[in-house]
């Protein structure tokens, strides 16, 4: 069994702990958020049985926060080698871990604690050898600063690089069912294929993050990526008792993508993201049955323009003049 599903928050961050726990030779790490303390001593404990430990952090938001920056003083301190992602890219998302060369994790969660706890997250753990290679050599090239050429033909996807066309492909392969859960919704393309799915009749479920979690400067794109495809008669949807953070797409009950990219222009063309297109029986069918019990446990985002407003009004967001939102007039 070359790929399995890991399923956050059901399977807690005990598969992560383990793996960390299991390596002999090597970790390799790149994450876009990390400080969650079990994971450090984790990382801690490794390096001082003799793991080479290798961690790559995103160093700033786009906004300049830098939410990285007590973990890696943390690492440094426990002689754990640390480096700021590629600043070849606006942001470095990825989310990824390689175990001993011979396991790699490619993961939609940040190492934050609620990532672990309280969202919708997933990671596909590879030891398929070529995928494996891959993941290193681009955490290899992103830490010498060198360029990181991506397989044309592997179930890797990598962004910047073949990030958009791979999604679209697999969406323009849907014939019958389609489920997407996703943070944003606002990639003009991605949006189209989603339309045209929808036009050939596929049954297309999306899930997304209520609208007042958008930041204000990505509020207008955002909802009305969400708007364009409630228009068309695509099923929106919001988990009722979890956050969503995953970002997932799965087609047919028969092959899914599981990563760190979100539907949007920045992800696709100035970020290092990562995911993964499978096939395997026993993530595929995993991937279907919670994909199932999100949707029935999630209810329709209400988009029109009342109900927009009273959700921004709700979570005191300032965003009805952005989205050239109306009150309904009084009927005489």
């Amino acid at each position: 069994m070359k790929h399995r599903l890991i399923v956050l928050p059901d399977d807690t961050a005990e598969p992560l702990l383990s793996a960390i726990a299991g390596a002999r030779k090597s970790l390799r790490v790149k994450m876009f958020l990390f400080s969650d303390p079990a994971l450090l001593k984790a990382l801690e404990s490794a390096r001082k049985r003799g793991v080479e430990v290798r961690v790559m952090l995103n160093p700033a938001r786009r906004d300049g926060e830098a939410d990285n920056l007590a973990t890696k003083r943390k690492l440094e301190a426990a002689d754990i080698e640390v480096r700021d992602s590629n600043p070849e890219f606006d942001v470095t998302h990825e989310k990824s871990m390689v175990v001993d060369d011979k396991a790699a994790f490619v993961k939609s969660l940040n190492w934050v604690t609620k990532n672990l706890t309280e969202t919708r997250d997933y990671a596909v753990v590879t030891t398929e050898k070529k995928e494996v290679g891959e993941i290193i050599d681009c955490f290899e090239a992103d830490w010498k600063r060198k360029a990181f050429k991506a397989s044309k033909n592997g179930e890797l996807i990598w962004c910047k690089g073949n990030g958009r066309d791979r999604i679209c492909k697999f969406i323009d392969e849907a014939q019958h069912t389609l489920f997407v859960q996703n943070e944003r919704y606002q990639d003009a393309v991605i949006i189209e294929r989603l339309v045209r799915a929808h036009e050939r009749g596929v049954k297309v479920h999306v899930m997304a993050r209520p609208p007042h979690k958008l930041k204000k400067e990505k509020l207008t794109e955002g909802v009305g990526g969400l708007r364009i495809l409630n228009d068309v008669g695509i099923k929106v949807h919001k988990l009722k008792h979890l956050k969503l953070h995953a970002k997932m797409l799965l087609a047919d009950h028969s092959r899914a993508v599981v990563g760190s990219i979100n539907l949007t222009p920045g992800s696709f063309d100035s970020r290092r993201e990562l995911a993964i297109e499978v096939y395997a029986a026993n993530v595929v069918e995993r991937l279907t049955r919670v994909a199932h019990h999100d949707w029935k446990h999630s209810h329709p985002l209400d988009l029109t323009d009342a109900g927009l407003m009273a959700e921004l009004e709700e979570h005191h967001v300032d965003g009805s003049e952005e989205l050239a939102l109306r009150a309904e007039p009084k009927r005489k």
